[in-house]
């Protein structure tokens, strides 16, 4: 069992946009669909400035990278009702129905404090069953005199929550969210949301990948009991395409021929799913069922430009099968990505995945779904699930 880091909670304060709700996939899309009004084009430029923000914030940068012929003001009104429309398909982030059920299921008091108006916070949770019950208390930007990186949201949820702020923990996604939760004196762990950013978070006590990579216990709270041989089941999601080349490295440097995916069609699946390496089962449409670890994300060693899809599968061929269409179906997941300080320790890392997928995959959780129906069906026919 981990050792805690600092100091024992007994609460936990959370954030909403970008830390439970995959929220900025569709903000993206909406602004899209916005900006081509204008004969714009967002390029997600602004992110870095927008997360974390309070909506006038985030407009007035948008407004002013732009060069927008309107105020934050009108921009807002313009585009709420179209985000509006939106919020029925904001999903929650790979590891938050988790989170919250155990948390929950062991009497451990919540509160949700966000920069959105209250409003908002409560239409975007009202399409995830139980999420309101989760919450002892709500706090919305609009009930604060100043969001943050100001500490007064926090503080008032601690005071919602009948504790002192020593006694919560705050899980955060922003630097602007981490800077408020240290201001009020309470611990913070972030879970970055723009890529490769983790650096910057210098003063949270802990940065994780994702929600999948979080330890109660590390905080006196109850651990999580769900992992099973060092892996973590998750509800299946599924990917399909033909084999590409990669980087020429798999083979090549690390001496592991990966089957690599095309991520063109692909990137609301990736935006979805933290990096790291997970595992399941896949189908090459002639040859038949293998297991299959992969790893998703931009590789630190290698330091990758883009999001990849790295799948190995765990058998050994005789020859290239490039052009051949390839179904996963992903059932688990190992570990977050991390970087390695040379080749060496990388490959026997990556070695280790491979025993731990091929062992878990015989435990009859997992080996239910080589019988899963999306490998089964025929691989011309396109049938996408996610």
């Amino acid at each position: 069992m981990a050792k805690p880091l600092k100091k024992l909670v007994s609460c936990v304060v959370l954030d909403l946009d970008g830390t439970l709700l995959n929220t900025d996939g569709v903000v993206s899309e909406v602004l899209k669909v916005f900006l081509g009004k204008y004969g714009k084009q967002w390029d997600g430029r602004e992110t870095q400035r927008i997360v974390g923000k309070t909506p006038s914030e985030a407009a007035a940068a948008v407004v002013e990278e732009y060069g927008l012929p309107c105020g934050k003001d009108e921009f807002l009104a313009e585009l709420y009702p179209i985000f509006s429309a939106q919020l029925c398909n904001i999903k929650p982030l790979p590891g938050a129905n988790r989170l919250l059920k155990h948390l929950s299921g062991h009497g451990v008091p919540m509160a949700l404090a966000s920069n959105s108006p209250k409003e908002s916070i409560e239409s975007k949770i009202s399409y995830h069953q139980d999420w309101k019950d989760y919450f002892s208390a709500i706090i919305g930007g609009d009930e604060v005199t100043a969001g943050k990186p100001s500490p007064e949201i926090f503080l008032e949820a601690a005071k919602r929550l009948k504790t002192e702020p020593s006694s919560c923990l705050v899980v955060e996604d922003s630097i602007p969210g981490v800077a408020a939760g240290k201001a009020a004196g309470m611990e913070v762990i972030a879970v970055p949301s723009i890529p490769k950013q983790a650096h910057l978070y210098t003063s949270a006590d802990e940065v994780i990948n994702s929600l999948l990579d979080l330890q109660p216990e590390k905080w006196g709270l109850p651990p999580f009991l769900d992992w099973i041989e060092g892996t973590l089941p998750i509800d299946p999601w599924y990917i399909s395409g033909p084999v590409i080349k990669g980087f020429g490295r798999g083979s090549k440097v690390l001496g592991i021929p990966t089957a690599n995916l095309s991520t063109e069609g692909h990137s609301s699946l990736l935006s979805e799913h933290p990096s790291g390496v997970y595992f399941g089962w896949a189908r090459l449409s002639t040859r038949g069922f293998y297991k299959m670890v992969m790893s998703i994300g931009w590789n630190p060693y290698f330091n990758n430009a883009e999001k990849t899809i790295e799948p190995w599968l765990l058998h050994e061929f005789n020859e290239d099968f490039y052009g051949e269409e390839l179904r996963l179906v992903i059932v688990g997941y190992i570990r977050p990505e991390v970087n390695f300080p040379s080749l060496e320790s990388l490959i026997a890392k990556i070695h280790e995945d491979r025993r731990i997928a091929e062992k878990a995959l015989d435990l009859p959780s997992y080996l239910k779904h080589k019988d899963d129906q999306y490998l089964k069906c025929s691989l011309h026919r396109e049938f996408n699930h996610s």
